[in-house]
């Protein structure tokens, strides 16, 4: 697989206490991304993902508007975008 793209997120607003992580999970599942998210303890998720630079917008797209049903997303913040030659995750998972 061609250009695979890494990048890690942070969400916040209302997004612990409100299946956020199961549902980025399952979407992330969906488009084919690797990687992991988990909460932190300033009530934001952060995670890292991993795909095409395809897959990467469409799920940044549901990161930043949609999220969970009862979610409410204030921003999701992106940063160390890079490169990587091959996945460095088996699977997207939840990290407790």
């Amino acid at each position: 697989m061609a250009g695979l793209i890494s990048c890690e997120f942070e969400v916040f607003g209302i997004v612990q206490g409100v299946f956020f992580r199961k549902h980025t999970q399952q979407q992330a599942k969906e488009l084919g991304l690797r990687g992991w998210c988990m909460n932190t303890n300033d009530g934001t998720v952060k995670g890292v993902m991993e795909g095409s630079p395809d897959q990467l917008r469409k799920m940044k797209d549901w990161l930043q508007h949609k999220g969970s049903p009862m979610s409410k997303i204030d921003k999701a913040v992106f940063s160390g975008e890079k490169s990587i030659p091959e996945h460095t995750f088996p699977k997207f998972s939840v990290k407790h």
